[in-house]
């Protein structure tokens, strides 16, 4: 605590040293020369920021860097101030760019990055490489504080276009990465699977192997969304095995997230649908780690939002849901990272509504559809959810509208990943319905459901809608029609049998009476 009061009084003492030396140079008409030579020596000083983080240890770097981001600020403020120099502004902030992205402050890069692109626009700072950096930069700042708003496709566009007229390709890898994830993030999977490809034969011209690797697990995540879990899962499993974490460099400066964390992400999403809980949880688990080792805001919301949270809500593990769930909204809060948010506060809801409170857990969901960064994903992860949230509330001709309106979304951008899901909540939406043809209507449903999940590998999918089939064969005396369907479906699972999909389907199956003996068919 004393190390602490002294530390305390030293930033005090400092401070009122520059206020009184500033106050001075104001006095003696030095002020513009001296804040013009101290902008310029950062200028120098963060001109080689982004090289050195390819060189040196990333703590080592950013101890080095991020003491020195109040003077940033500093010189930032003086440059596009009435007296200052917006063109060493515009330097400044491309140059400064790499810092932000590792200590996740997009809300701050976004700002500064926005101010600086308004001064080119204005004449100042001219500068083909400097523009393309500020557009990319602003593509993902944008997307974390917003979501995927149609800036982005725009800003990431130029950012490519300058990259191919200049010829730099790491420049067109990180434009084109960019343009990915918006395009993964606002459901335009062919778009996204395109620009993967594109990623990947342009990354296996080049020396950095990474690179490629990057380049699979793009591709294995658009393959995810589409519905093509075994593809995806072998792409995601190959760059695991053959991924290395550069020693002393950080991709997180070129691709904005952990690439090993990523993978674990989207490996966990894969093994929950193929029918493997356990190891999906503990795949989810590993990304967290992988996130924390980086200390890396950005990379754990991911982890967070997009796997442990899901996953733990889907099992129906609610003490591990609300542990991931607190954690995401306290951290998505303290880094101001709106997209997390809007996902924590969604994730919330689902778990206010799995501890039986649907009223306030529909509306967190609706809360978080109207989150600054909502934009893009956040429904579309949740729609399905509040869909059968709403069906249990009473209120099912605005669950049926809610679902239908994400089937046809998922039928245009062939994000197919969870269409068996979205026929299963339809059917069991009829059947809360009531209406003459209800049970016939509900059956088509889940026997398309049923037929998807096959198809796709996605063995818990298979199994809700064998489930929901089962029940409703249940209540119209159809036993052994029942336990036929459901008892192999459920006897493909090897772990998971805590999970809460699992017991409900043994508990039907117990409940179901056993054929009697010598009973032919």
């Amino acid at each position: 605590s004393t190390r602490v009061r002294s530390s305390a009084a030293s930033d005090v003492y400092k401070r009122q040293t520059r206020a009184y030396s500033l106050e001075r140079l104001v006095q003696g008409g030095e002020f513009d020369a001296a804040a013009r030579r101290h902008a310029r020596r950062y200028l120098d000083l963060f001109a080689g920021a982004e090289a050195e983080a390819e060189t040196r240890p990333t703590d080592e770097w950013l101890a080095d860097f991020g003491s020195r981001i109040d003077n940033l600020r500093a010189a930032l403020d003086w440059g596009f101030s009435p007296g200052g120099d917006a063109s060493i502004g515009v330097a400044l902030t491309a140059a400064a760019v790499p810092l932000w992205m590792h200590l996740s402050l997009m809300e701050e890069c976004r700002d500064r990055v926005e101010r600086a692109l308004a001064a080119i626009a204005a004449g100042a700072g001219r500068d083909a490489r400097c523009d393309m950096q500020l557009n990319a930069a602003l593509g993902t700042s944008l997307m974390f504080t917003a979501g995927a708003v149609a800036e982005i496709g725009a800003v990431g566009t130029k950012a490519l276009e300058i990259a191919e007229n200049l010829g730099d390709a790491e420049y067109q890898l990180r434009s084109l990465w960019g343009l990915w994830a918006f395009r993964i993030t606002g459901g335009q999977h062919c778009i996204a699977l395109t620009l993967a490809q594109r990623f990947h034969a342009l990354a296996a011209k080049r020396s950095e192997p990474n690179d490629r690797l990057i380049g699979e697990q793009m591709i294995g995540t658009s393959q995810h969304y589409r519905g093509d879990q075994p593809s995806a899962r072998r792409h995601i499993e190959r760059v695991l095995a053959q991924y290395v974490a550069p020693a002393r460099k950080s991709q997180i400066v070129r691709f904005r997230v952990d690439q090993r964390a990523t993978a674990h992400v989207y490996l966990a999403r894969i093994l929950w649908l193929q029918g493997l809980p356990d190891q999906a949880m503990r795949t989810a688990e590993s990304s967290i780690a992988d996130a924390r080792a980086t200390n890396h805001a950005m990379s754990l919301g991911l982890a967070l939002a997009v796997a442990a949270c899901p996953i733990a809500l889907s099992m129906g593990n609610l003490v591990a849901a609300e542990h991931y769930v607190a954690m995401l909204l306290d951290h998505s809060t303290t880094h101001a990272l709106a997209r997390w948010r809007a996902f924590g506060i969604g994730h919330q809801g689902v778990l206010v509504i799995q501890r039986g409170n649907l009223i306030s857990g529909l509306r967190l969901l609706r809360a978080a559809f109207a989150e600054p960064g909502a934009a893009g994903s956040a429904p579309r992860h949740f729609t399905f959810l509040m869909a059968e949230a709403l069906g249990r509330a009473g209120q099912i001709a605005e669950g049926l509208a809610a679902i239908e309106e994400a089937i046809v979304r998922s039928e245009r951008s062939e994000e197919r990943w969870a269409t068996a899901e979205l026929l299963r909540i339809k059917g069991e939406l009829f059947l809360l319905r009531g209406a003459p043809g209800a049970a016939a209507a509900a059956e088509r449903q889940f026997r398309q459901a049923l037929d998807w999940g096959r198809r796709q590998g996605a063995l818990s999918w298979e199994l809700r809608a064998a489930t929901s089939l089962a029940r409703l064969w249940r209540d119209q005396d159809r036993n052994d029609e029942a336990r036929e369907l459901l008892a192999p479906v459920y006897d493909r699972f090897t772990e998971g049998f805590a999970t809460a999909d699992l017991t409900a389907a043994k508990a039907l199956l117990d409940d179901l009476p056993q054929p009697e003996k010598g009973r032919t068919r």
